[in-house]
């Protein structure tokens, strides 16, 4: 059974590989500085990707008697509330697609 931090790595990697997968608009221009919403989505995603992995070092770290518990905890309750906060993003994502799909032509 994976743990916590192992499915958040891989929802994230899940994200990630469904955005490199989607095929490129021509007709969409992208910013000049990078400030579109695809830009926006992957740093969000790439910064909770890191949350994630620096939770889980330590916790091993934790486990094997090397770090301050409190720094522990800390990391563990943060990469909680990330995972929430990418979980809820996502469900409004998927609530306003259903709205748009039900709406007349």
């Amino acid at each position: 059974m994976p743990t916590p931090t192992q499915s958040i790595a891989n929802a994230v990697k899940a994200y990630e590989e469904a955005v490199r997968g989607r095929p490129a608009q021509p007709d969409m221009r992208q910013a000049a500085n990078g400030d579109d919403f695809a830009s926006l989505v992957k740093g969000a995603i790439e910064e909770a990707k890191k949350i994630g992995e620096k939770s889980e070092k330590l916790s091993i770290a934790g486990i094997a008697d090397r770090a301050d518990i409190g720094k522990v905890v800390t990391a563990v309750a943060e990469a909680e509330v990330t995972l929430q906060t990418v979980v809820a993003i996502r469900d409004k994502v998927i609530e306003a697609y259903k709205d748009i799909i039900r709406m007349p032509i």
